[in-house]
C-alpha cells in the first residue's frame, strides 16, 4: 500500500509474536503533522483513530534490533532498552542486560506462570 497525501493508509504492520495487525500511516522517527517529536527508534505509526487531532498518533511497533522480526510495543512481545528487543531475544541474551531489566523479565515470567495456573 502507498501513502496518500493526507497520511492515509500506507501498509499493514503485523507483530510476528502476537499477530496484532493494523494499518500504519508512517514508518520512521518523525511522524507527520507533529511539531517537535522525534522517536528514539524507527517505528510503524498510525494516526490515533480516537482523536480528531492530527498530531496524535499511536506507535504500533518496530523491528527487533537483534533478530529483525516485526514486533509490537506490547509488554508481552518486546521491550525498549536503548533499542527495541523482542522478548525471545531478551531471554536469549538476558545476562547482557542490566540487573533491573533482568529482574523485570523474571517478574514478568513469574506473573505469566501464575496466570496460567489459575
Amino acid at each position: 500500500m502507498e501513502s496518500d497525501r493526507d497520511g492515509g493508509c500506507r501498509g499493514e504492520f503485523t507483530c510476528e509474536f502476537c499477530s496484532l495487525s493494523a494499518s500504519y500511516t508512517y514508518y520512521g522517527q518523525k511522524p507527520p503533522n507533529t511539531r517537535a517529536i522525534v522517536l528514539l527508534e524507527e517505528c510503524f505509526v498510525m494516526r490515533d483513530p480516537f482523536s480528531p487531532d492530527k498530531e496524535k498518533f499511536l506507535v504500533l511497533g518496530s523491528s527487533c534490533s537483534l533478530c529483525r522480526k516485526m514486533v509490537c510495543v506490547g509488554p508481552d512481545c518486546s521491550l525498549f532498552y536503548t533499542k527495541r528487543f523482542c522478548l525471545k531475544c531478551v531471554r536469549e541474551h538476558l545476562e547482557e542486560f542490566p540487573q533491573q531489566i533482568q529482574m523485570e523479565v523474571a517478574k514478568k515470567k513469574q506473573t505469566h506462570k501464575t496466570h496460567l495456573s489459575h
